[in-house]
This record gives C-alpha cells, sequence and structure tokens, in this order.
C-alpha cells in the first residue's frame, strides 16, 4: 500500500502501517523470499514486524485484516466494539481476485509469494481507489 501510496503522491494524506497479531515475530524484517517477490515488482519492503495494539484503534482510521482469524484476534481487542466499524478484510477491496482472505505463502513455495503479492495489490489499488472516491 505504501508503495501506491508514495505512486499516487499521497504520503502526505495517507498513512500505513502494518502488525501482525501475534508476538513471535516482533522485531524481525519482512520474509526474505517476500522482499525479493515484491522487489521484483519494484516494490520495497521496509520496517520491522509489530504486534497490533489497542493504541492502533485510535491511530488509524481503517483497520485491515489479511485473514478471519487475525480478524476475530482483533476484535477481540475491543470487547465493547467501539471500534469493529473500522475493522475490515483485505480482500473487500480486490476488483480481480475472488479470494476472501489474503493466503499465508510461507510454506507454498514461490508461486505462493506471487499470488499473494499479486492479490495484495489488487486489494490495495481497490482500496485506493476507494479512499479517493470518498475523500
Amino acid at each position: 500500500m505504501n508503495y501506491l501510496i508514495k505512486e499516487a503522491k499521497l504520503e502526505d494524506q495517507i498513512i500505513c502501517d502494518s502488525a501482525g497479531t501475534s508476538s513471535y515475530h516482533i522485531g524481525a524484517a519482512p520474509d526474505s523470499r517476500m522482499k525479493s517477490t515484491a522487489l521484483s515488482r519494484g516494490i520495497e519492503l521496509r520496517g520491522r514486524a509489530r504486534q497490533f495494539d489497542w493504541f492502533d484503534f485510535e491511530q488509524f482510521d481503517l483497520i485491515l485484516a489479511m485473514d478471519r482469524e487475525n480478524y476475530q484476534n482483533i476484535l477481540a481487542l475491543d470487547p465493547k466494539g467501539k471500534y469493529n466499524h473500522k475493522v475490515r478484510m483485505m480482500c473487500e477491496f480486490a476488483t480481480e481476485h475472488t479470494e476472501q482472505e489474503v493466503p499465508d505463502p510461507y510454506y507454498g513455495g514461490q508461486a505462493g509469494f506471487d499470488k499473494v503479492i499479486d492479490l495484495l495489490l489488487d486489494a490495495c489499488r481497490g482500496l485506493l481507489a476507494e479512499i479517493r472516491q470518498n475523500n
């Protein structure tokens, strides 16, 4: 998403961050296979893994989950449902792919990483189009 935000020259208007719902990769760089796959499409992945925190509900207007398990884990951090309206599934924004969840490519070989990058680019383009339409 940050690649598309920069490409659209919207860095001063849109802030995008990433966080996982588990703690076992905190501080780790992006997976080298995903970095390589993204770089083959001109996208440089940066940053370090962090865990989603309750404060993120306050910080961000929209919180996207890659799969249903993460979606439920995020909602569980908001037991009163105050921020439920902010939480959506990433694939809701895809226009060319029909997947309901972003698959975990970790064990799927290179084809899995290619599929995930293509799916995420599609969903992020759809999200950016919706943001532009609503603002």
